[in-house]
């Protein structure tokens, strides 16, 4: 079903405008946030395993140091000196993961409240930044950009601006459509006056309904981004668009290798590019997925729809996503950078895609990493991405340990951006109504 493989990722299940929130299995504890002044110029946190999020062994019983908006120290507890007067929250038997980040979504983007919105609701999840796929237009994505870099609650914002396809009558006219070199070294120019994250091109037939950009269109657009010092990401989908787009010096796919298994060539040509980033961003497993993440903000009825049709087997949909699954395994153990994405506007998309992840034969450590280090490296916020000195204090309390079982990422005690505990109470009750704030 090649249709399934389009712009929006397929497991994603949205009746309206309506935006699913946060997990019902989170919050069986009092929330770590609720135990530490909000005015505290150092808050210590004691006793919790840190997963650093670069791979390394969790610290036991950690001790970690906020001063301010970032980690000043992070240790085994008797290793790390506690400042006199500090604010202590006791994390005892929690688990500490660094903040998620989505290096791949489609959000509504042409006004500012309802884009502001959709950051905030993955702030609600541990995501604090996602990545805007080439379908921004207009001055508000850019002006979002600005502000949410320091705005509370809410998760940073970084665009593609317009991306760079053939022409598709029929489909969306956001991106722009090139047929020339000169067009496709104009568009490039025209996203670098914006001065946009990183340029996307589009390299898809959609099913035989389109002439796809021929290797010296995109060719010409990787070579334009990298003379205005801008990197290059492509969503793709044969395996032969993905061999040429890494000759002609892509720096990042925003999707995997989808109609059919990757080869030896594939292999020997991304590794030896260990720069390149792969954000797999995996479809529909098509295998029954629980979605009671999802309990505390979207009205029972509604969920129970999007369940229903969650708990559909699907042959199809299993085929594609072995497909996939396979090659991100192969690549994965090939040593390739994967990072984590999840297409379309699902705020808890991050956790079923880390999920799939680990379906697809990852280990929960590697996803992590992906979903946390590498993510960030791809959208270039250096300051994010792990628990460590001199990063960001930006970083998921859980009451279980993900390693165990990923889906334990699900299981949110608090969140905590720039040392800052998110009002996740608040979001509820904006999502839900004030009576969602006491549950």
């Amino acid at each position: 079903m090649r249709l399934m493989q389009m712009a929006c990722r397929p497991r994603i299940i949205v009746v309206g405008l309506l935006l699913a929130s946060v997990s019902g299995l989170a919050a069986c504890s009092r929330p770590a946030s609720e135990q530490a002044p909000a005015a505290a110029n150092v808050t210590v946190f004691e006793g919790a395993r840190v997963i650093v999020g670069d791979g390394s062994a969790p610290i036991e019983n950690a001790t970690i140091v906020v001063r301010e908006s970032q980690f000043a120290e992070v240790g085994p507890s008797g290793q790390v000196q506690v400042p006199e007067g500090a604010a202590r929250v006791d994390l005892a038997g929690k688990t500490v993961i660094p903040a998620l980040l989505d290096a791949h979504v489609h959000l509504r983007s042409q006004m500012r409240e309802t884009l502001v919105e959709d950051l905030q609701r993955r702030a609600y999840y541990g995501v604090v930044a996602a990545f805007s796929m080439g379908q921004d237009q207009g001055d508000v994505p850019y002006q979002v950009r600005t502000e949410s870099a320091t705005m509370p609650n809410t998760a940073r914002f970084l665009t593609a601006g317009r991306g760079i396809t053939a022409p598709e009558p029929g489909r969306t006219e956001v991106p722009i459509w090139v047929t020339t070199d000169a067009e496709a070294r104009a568009a490039v120019q025209d996203n670098a006056k914006r001065k946009v994250d990183i340029i996307k091109i589009w390299v898809d037939d959609r099913d035989d309904k389109y002439k796809k950009l021929t290797p010296e269109l995109y060719g010409a657009v990787i070579d334009e981004a990298h003379k205005n010092g801008l990197r290059a990401t492509a969503h793709i989908f044969e395996l032969v668009d993905g061999k040429g787009l890494i000759k002609a010096g892509l720096d990042a796919f925003a999707h995997g290798v989808r109609d059919r298994d990757i080869d030896e060539e594939f292999v020997k040509l991304i590794t030896a590019r260990p720069e390149i980033i792969l954000v797999p961003n995996l479809p529909s497993p098509g295998v029954p997925v629980d979605l009671s993440l999802a309990a505390d903000t979207v009205p029972a009825a509604e969920l129970q729809k999007l369940q229903a049709e969650a708990s559909k087997p699907d042959p199809a949909a299993q085929k594609m996503f072995g497909i996939q699954a396979r090659n991100l395994a192969k690549l994965a153990a090939a040593g390739v950078k994967i990072a984590a994405g999840t297409d379309g506007n699902t705020p808890y998309g991050m956790h079923l895609e880390m999920a799939d992840m680990v379906r697809s034969g990852m280990t929960p450590a590697q996803v992590l990493v992906a979903a946390t280090r590498n993510s960030a490296e791809l959208m270039k916020l250096d300051n994010l991405g792990t628990v460590a000195a001199g990063k960001s204090a930006d970083f998921v309390v859980l009451d279980a340990n993900p390693l165990d079982d990923i889906a334990n990422t699900r299981r949110i005690n608090a969140v905590y951006m720039r040392g800052a505990a998110v009002d996740r109470a608040g979001l509820r009750a904006k999502f839900m109504g004030p009576a969602a704030a006491t549950r």
